[in-house]
């Protein structure tokens, strides 16, 4: 399966931010909008990810103040990123490796979305139980050796006579 399948289950709506916006804003669109990432957009490009991982380790080392913080001061300026055309199989240890929750999805420098873990973890549990339901589709319709027997035993026996 390639990350272009999971993206086009997941649907069209990107979440992005600028750079120089008040992190307090950020956090208020993470919240209003029940997500755990934003993708950080400048003059049309990806320049960074903020997660929550990054507002919550602010928050540790300011005593739980946001303050005046621009989200340019706290995203992850280099998150790894993958391509529609990347194999699930890829995907998996590269944020396994790195530790990471949301990829970003870039094609020929375009961004075209984020995948979360939670999104990957969905398409290899569907994947494997679309698998599941073939193997017992066939093992259910597999001959019983006494049913394979019995046509050439027949087929035998009327050939002798």
């Amino acid at each position: 399966m390639k990350v272009r399948e999971i993206l086009r289950v997941k649907g069209g709506t990107l979440y992005t931010v600028s750079p120089d916006e008040k992190l307090t804003c950020a956090v208020e669109t993470m919240a209003q909008f029940d997500i755990g990432s934003l993708a950080v957009m400048e003059h049309g490009q990806l320049v960074g990810m903020l997660t929550f991982r990054e507002v919550i380790a602010t928050l540790a080392r300011q005593g739980g103040v946001l303050g005046e913080r621009t989200v340019r001061s706290v995203m992850d300026d280099h998150p790894i990123t993958c391509t529609p055309e990347t194999e699930l199989d890829q995907v998996r240890p590269m944020m396994l490796e790195h530790h990471t929750r949301y990829m970003p999805v870039l094609d020929g420098g375009v961004l075209m979305g984020v995948i979360s873990f939670y999104d990957v973890a969905k398409a290899v549990v569907e994947m494997q139980s679309f698998e599941n339901r073939l193997l017992k589709a066939y093992i259910r319709d597999w001959p019983d050796e006494e049913a394979a027997a019995r046509p050439q035993a027949a087929a035998a026996a009327g050939g002798a006579v």
